[in-house]
């Protein structure tokens, strides 16, 4: 008996110290020299517990009644312990429902030429559709103007990483001219090759579906789902305008397509790590070139069946990604306002690809993440604009979500000349997709008692407020600002 339960304790604890040890591994492989130091005396506690049972083993301590008594409270407190954080517990199925899940009321289309990124890059003074769009809104008049006028946010004069910061703003603009390049009608809306003109392969939803997924994966995407695109997600009205198309300014938005293809790339972990500084905007933007490239090809290869298509990325959308991205499996919607994904956390970027091609559809998942938002609240002590609210959800536009406040987010964007991302680099759940890390967010995507412990932990090892890290050698900037 005493041998048996002994080697279910010697086990436990050389496995909690293997996951210790790892930790340390994992958090000095990420440079975060204030979890290497919790991390390291972690490790050694464990180490010492495994150091420990043996000795008191070798002593005899555990064929004594005492030992024996301390031997099965231990086995049967660490049994309990691992149920109680391992079971599912606290589920939300609501999330099940997908953007379904959060409607509560009547939901009006979100016009395209009312968000921000649309109005400071399309609208230009002095123009006819300047002149519309602020008739129609002229609350928005002067703080869009006030903005223009302080410039950004790529790189202006007087941001924190001036004026060192030139080569990573170049890096940033070189990206971006992927993303334009593609914002071409006949790329971002492919015709079939002329060798497949007129002639479209006969596949069942299951083939293409697997085809579809596989495609977009060997290309490139980290993440992919599939859903029907619900209508209230389409835009109502154009606002972003490439290539002066003007005549689609303010044109009503139409879309036949019945499915999308919504992907995920991952971000930079290093590259993010150094949020707000001009780095981490390399690595948004080396990721909305990734998903322009990989949305185009993917909209190709579907006209190359014979089947519509349309790509959705950065200078081109149709649809808000987000709610797609949830209806078709990928995450939750969280607090910060991006999509939470179980193995990125918010640190990824989205594209899509709407189609009439026939799919099977991806269910919506509940990964705990609405759970975990209302407890952490990391993000929103962090926002350095005070953007992200630290309230519970509440009722926007006839959904039930946390609503960011896009003016005074891209307003701080403009004064950093950076897209900032603190929010993603704070977040707990964007941390290095390490076995520790793994075992963590599977433990907090399945059990609420999960949530509460290791946000705290988060809260010790990496602190409540995670000072930015240093860039790669290659992505240096001025420390100065």
């Amino acid at each position: 008996m005493e041998a048996i339960l002994f080697c279910i304790a010697a086990a436990a604890a050389i496995v909690l110290a293997l996951v210790g040890v790892g930790f340390f591994a994992s958090c000095v492989w990420e440079k975060e020299r204030r979890a290497t130091v919790y991390s390291a005396i972690q490790a050694v506690l464990m180490l010492a517990l495994v150091i420990g049972l043996f000795y008191s083993e070798s002593r005899g301590f555990f064929k004594t009644d005492v030992g024996l008594t301390l031997l099965m409270l231990t086995n049967v407190f660490a049994a309990g312990i691992g149920v109680f954080l391992g079971c599912r517990a606290g589920s939300n199925p609501a999330a099940l429902e997908g953007t379904a899940g959060l409607i509560v009321n009547d939901v009006t289309r979100t016009d395209e030429r009312d968000i921000v990124f649309a109005r400071n890059r399309t609208l230009r003074p002095g123009s006819e559709e300047y002149k519309i769009y602020y008739k129609l809104r002229p609350e928005l008049e002067k703080p869009d103007s006030a903005r223009r006028q302080r410039g950004g946010p790529l790189g202006h004069p007087g941001v924190i990483d001036q004026p060192h910061d030139r080569p990573n703003v170049a890096a940033t603009l070189a990206s971006l001219s992927i993303p334009l390049h593609l914002s071409q009608s006949e790329k971002f809306n492919p015709s079939a090759h002329p060798e497949f003109k007129g002639r479209r392969v006969d596949l069942s939803p299951e083939s293409a579906s697997k085809r579809v997924k596989g495609y977009t994966l060997g290309i490139g995407a980290d993440l992919v789902g599939i859903c029907t695109i619900n209508p209230l997600w389409v835009y109502s009205h154009r606002g972003e305008i490439f290539n002066e198309n003007w005549e689609d300014w303010g044109r009503e938005v139409e879309l036949s397509h019945k499915y999308a293809v919504v992907f995920a790339t991952e971000m930079d972990l290093e590259l993010v790590g150094t949020a707000p500084h001009s780095p981490t905007t390399i690595a948004s933007m080396g990721n909305y070139a990734r998903g322009a490239f990989i949305a185009t090809q993917l909209a190709a290869f579907i006209a190359n069946l014979g089947y519509s298509a349309t790509a959705n990325h950065l200078r081109h959308y149709d649809a808000l990604l987000v709610p797609l991205a949830v209806d078709a499996g990928l995450g939750e919607n969280g607090r910060l306002g991006y999509l939470m994904t179980k193995d990125y956390g918010p640190r990824v970027r989205l594209g899509a690809v709407t189609t009439d091609l026939p799919l099977v559809t991806d269910s919506p998942v509940d990964i705990g993440a609405r759970d975990f938002c209302r407890i952490c609240k990391k993000c929103a002590h962090c926002c350095p604009s005070n953007s992200i609210p630290l309230e519970d959800q509440e009722e926007v536009n006839g959904t039930l979500r946390w609503k960011l406040n896009a003016e005074t987010c891209f307003d701080y964007w403009g004064r950093v000349g950076t897209d900032c991302n603190i929010c993603m680099r704070v977040c707990p759940w964007s941390h290095a997709s390490t076995l520790p890390h793994k075992i963590i967010r599977t433990l907090i995507s399945r059990n609420c008692y999960s949530r509460r412990l290791f946000n705290w932990m988060d809260d010790i090892f990496y602190g409540k407020k995670p000072k930015p890290k240093s860039a790669p050698k290659w992505a240096q900037y001025s420390k100065g600002g």
